[in-house]
């Protein structure tokens, strides 16, 4: 039997070149505290990105987290269910209330549509989540929150390296909060990071990060832990060197998938928006049991019994978590109940072989009836 195909696998530099970018660290001794190679990885991000200001965080949950705090909110908090634990999670535990606006059942973005008859006197932000390298109605989402006087901070977990309409993903909103995770297409192993326009917004996330110390005997807020590691900051260095050149294989991969599955009835996938460069993050294929014979489930069994990972992802939805105790209604956000209980997400990385994408569709096409 074949080697097991896992959904992801992290993207990683040659060991010598990893070696190379942290000898220093032998000579100077610095491992932490925002030193060299955490100065060097912010300054790179924000070109890379074409952000005004870009901070970096021990990961992108306490980048969220953060900025919410950072925001000193109080109220509502309109978001969307399909999305990972991270972005519900970090506005339950600012002691703010998630609202749950149902999601576009092309994009699985947040339905704009849908949006504005949320609002109510106790709202004070939005949160939207790009979904798989597919970006939000960034306009419209930016005219609802200038009517109503609210922040936007974007959970853009999945857009790394992505623009629309020419501009970084990262520019958008109050803030944007990145996830450099090791499954994610730019990794530092484990990290974040916050883009951001206003500077102040930036003078209360490093004091958030960084206990509020300014001196050996200046601490002038109270804040937490959350600063990138050099470590970590290094294997960012040496992973952005190369993101071009690995978002070029996931586009070879993404399009060798395309091959096989377009057209096929039952399955729906991915769209494709005409303003987005696309860091091809994942590849969701939505089935229709009733049209292609198969369920997700069962499709999910015989992949696996293949040895081939795939992902319910995202399933379950945040809404129905057991940690909420049935508080809210998953039938509000009834698209996003659909789609999350046919969606499946395909291996897809960089190195993933075009003649292993050939075999998992097979297998795929083979279920069909």
């Amino acid at each position: 039997m074949s080697d097991p195909i896992l959904v992801t696998r992290s993207s990683m530099p040659d060991y010598d070149e990893y070696i190379s970018e942290i000898k220093d660290m032998w000579e100077n001794h610095w491992l932490t505290n925002m030193g060299p190679k955490h100065k060097q990885l912010q300054a790179m991000l924000k070109e890379y990105m074409g952000v005004e200001n870009v901070d970096l965080f021990t990961n992108g949950h306490m980048a969220i987290e953060l900025t919410l705090q950072a925001l000193n909110l109080q109220g509502e908090v309109i978001t969307t269910p399909f999305t990972f634990a991270s972005t519900t999670h970090a506005i339950v535990r600012n002691k703010l209330e998630p609202v749950f606006c149902d999601i576009d059942p092309v994009t699985y973005t947040i339905d704009t549509e849908k949006l504005e008859s949320l609002i109510t006197d106790r709202t004070c932000a939005i949160m939207p989540v790009h979904v798989y390298g597919n970006v939000c109605n960034i306009e419209e989402i930016d005219r609802i929150a200038k009517k109503h006087e609210l922040k936007i901070v974007y959970d853009a977990a999945h857009t790394f390296g992505e623009t629309y309409k020419g501009k970084g993903i990262g520019s958008f909103g109050d803030a944007s909060c990145f996830s450099f995770h090791a499954t994610k297409v730019f990794n530092s192993i484990e990290g974040g990071a916050v883009c951001f326009s206003n500077p102040s917004l930036g003078k209360k996330l490093y004091d958030l990060k960084n206990f509020g110390i300014h001196g050996p005997e200046e601490v002038s807020a109270v804040g937490a832990n959350a600063k990138m590691n050099e470590f970590c900051a290094a294997m960012g260095i040496c992973n952005l060197r190369h993101v071009d050149e690995e978002i070029a294989k996931r586009k070879a991969v993404v399009e060798r998938y395309n091959s096989h599955l377009s057209g096929v009835d039952g399955i729906q996938l991915n769209a494709v928006q005409p303003d987005v460069k696309s860091n091809y993050a994942y590849y969701p294929v939505v089935f229709d049991e009733k049209v292609f014979g198969a369920s997700r489930s069962e499709i999910f069994e015989k992949l696996a019994e293949n040895g081939i990972g795939a992902r319910k992802y995202f399933y379950p939805l945040t809404n129905t978590f057991s940690a909420f105790h049935g508080k809210y209604d998953v039938n509000q956000t009834p698209v996003a109940l659909h789609i999350s209980k046919r969606v499946l997400t395909l291996p897809l990385y960089a190195d993933l072989a075009l003649e292993d994408v050939d075999r998992i569709c097979e297998i795929i096409l083979s279920c069909k009836k």
